[in-house]
Parts: structure tokens; C-alpha cells; sequence
């Protein structure tokens, strides 16, 4: 973002804080809908395709970047199918310490094992999100699930290609390993703002942004889907009526493409 977002933020610096946070996501935003619209239509047709095709769709995340993909996972509105593939300890927030995750996520070879026992195989989808896309995890993550068979989607900011040092052992990064890149144009460090007085930048947007681009590509998906005369295998609200009738329907139909259920 330019400087109207991370200006000193003094007396003039441009409205009150919460203003200005409020612009610097809705720009990102912007910027995301219009540069990155034929990535979003590519990867909505290939969720089409996977799904036309008797394919499963899963979404990966570390850290915050999890909270992406944990958002089009068991949800209303959402795809019954997508399925989170999820790395005990860097899921969220919740391990002791916190640092453990971070930890976690530089460790060689743990993807191969997360992909080696999990249910992907050939013909699935995965979204591989990483908004730095520079840590082991993500880069061995895309590059297994592709020797395996999988579109790989991945949910970055290219920024951190050409300003950071790549952690992994080839000096590539989650971008490099995609079948379809979808840029969430995030500066690096991830904060929107600053201010007098206040020496960290602050106000991150990479949440708001990436889950924005992961509800597009899905609703790319369902646009495509119905395009080609096939009813999107969507999850309704369950505190709506009939909501969890509708919803034992489609489990019941999509029952050997969803892992998150008994």
C-alpha cells in the first residue's frame, strides 16, 4: 500500500486510525479483485474440474495463514468438500509456546510425512496457503502434493519472493510450486499501519485479504460448476430451518470425499 496507508499517522496523517485501516484493506482488496481475476477464474475451474471429476479438495495453512483456510472448511455457504489438511502444531495458536508453530514450520521433510498419511491422492486439490511463502513446510507441501497428482493451488504474496531469503534448501519458494498462484499483494510484514508514538508497524490485513480470495476462487468454482449443469455441493446454515436436513443430504451423497465427518 502507499504512503496514505503507512504514513506517520501524525495530526495530519490522514483520519483516525481505525479510518485508515479500513482503507488499506478495502484497496488491497481492490487491487486483488482486479489484478488477480483470471488467476481466480483459473482456479475456480479447477475446483470444477476436480469436483466434476470425483476429486477431493483440501486446504492447508500455517500459523495465521491457517485461519484462511480453515474459513472455506465445514461451513455455510461453503463446499462440502473442501477438507482441511491440517499439521498437528501449527494449525493455530494453541500450542505451548506459540513459538513451537513457527518452530514447526521450518522443519524439512514434515510435509512428505502430513501428505504420506493423509487421504490426497491424484486428482485432488490442495490450496496451499503461506502468506510468505518462504518456510519448508509450505514449499515441500506444494511440491509433494504435486509429485503426487494434485493441483496445487497456492495463496501468497509474491512480494516476499523478491524482498526475503527463502528458507527452504532449493531458495525457492510456495510460488515457484503451483499450478495457480493467487497474489494477496500483502507488503512484507504485514502491517498496514503506523503512527507517531507507536514504533512496531501495525494492523495486519493478510487475513481479511486471503480469505477474501479464497471465497472468490470458491465462488468461481460454483459459478463454473453450474455452468456446466452440475448443482455445487454447498453446505447451508445450520441454525436456518432445514438446514441440517440439507446438510445430511449432501454429506450422505459426497460421504467418500469428506474426511471432517464420523
Amino acid at each position: 500500500m502507499g504512503e496514505s496507508a503507512r504514513g506517520d499517522g501524525g495530526s495530519g496523517g490522514g483520519g483516525k486510525l481505525p479510518d485508515r485501516f479500513f482503507d488499506a484493506a478495502i484497496g488491497l482488496l481492490q487491487r486483488v479483485r482486479d489484478e488477480d481475476a483470471a488467476e481466480i477464474a483459473a482456479a475456480g475451474a479447477a475446483i470444477a474440474d476436480t469436483v466434476a471429476s470425483g476429486g477431493r479438495l483440501f486446504a492447508f495453512g500455517a500459523g495465521h495463514s491457517s485461519l484462511a483456510a480453515q474459513d472455506v472448511v465445514y461451513r455455510a455457504g461453503g463446499f462440502a468438500l473442501m477438507n482441511l489438511l491440517a499439521v498437528p502444531g501449527v494449525v493455530g495458536v494453541d500450542v505451548m509456546p506459540a513459538t513451537l508453530g513457527s518452530a514447526l514450520e521450518r522443519v524439512d521433510g514434515l510435509a512428505g510425512a502430513v501428505l504420506d498419511s493423509s487421504p490426497a491422492r491424484a486428482g485432488d486439490l490442495l490450496f496451499v496457503v503461506s502468506l510468505s511463502g518462504r518456510n519448508a513446510l509450505p514449499v515441500e507441501m506444494a511440491m509433494n502434493a504435486r509429485a503426487l497428482g494434485l493441483t496445487v493451488i497456492g495463496v501468497t504474496s509474491v512480494a516476499y519472493a523478491s524482498e526475503t531469503k527463502s528458507r527452504h534448501v532449493s531458495g525457492t519458494y510456495l510460488k515457484d510450486h503451483c499450478d495457480i498462484v493467487l497474489d494477496s499483494k500483502i507488503a512484507v510484514g504485514d502491517a498496514e499501519l503506523t503512527h507517531e508514538g507507536i514504533e512496531a508497524p501495525f494492523a495486519p490485513a493478510s487475513t481479511v485479504v486471503t480469505s477474501a480470495l479464497m471465497q472468490a476462487t470458491m465462488a468461481a468454482a460454483a459459478e463454473e460448476l453450474v455452468a456446466r449443469g452440475i448443482e455445487p455441493p454447498l453446505l447451508r446454515s445450520g441454525n436456518v430451518d432445514g438446514g441440517h436436513e440439507w446438510n445430511g443430504r449432501v454429506m450422505t451423497e459426497y460421504a467418500d470425499r469428506i474426511f471432517y465427518r464420523a
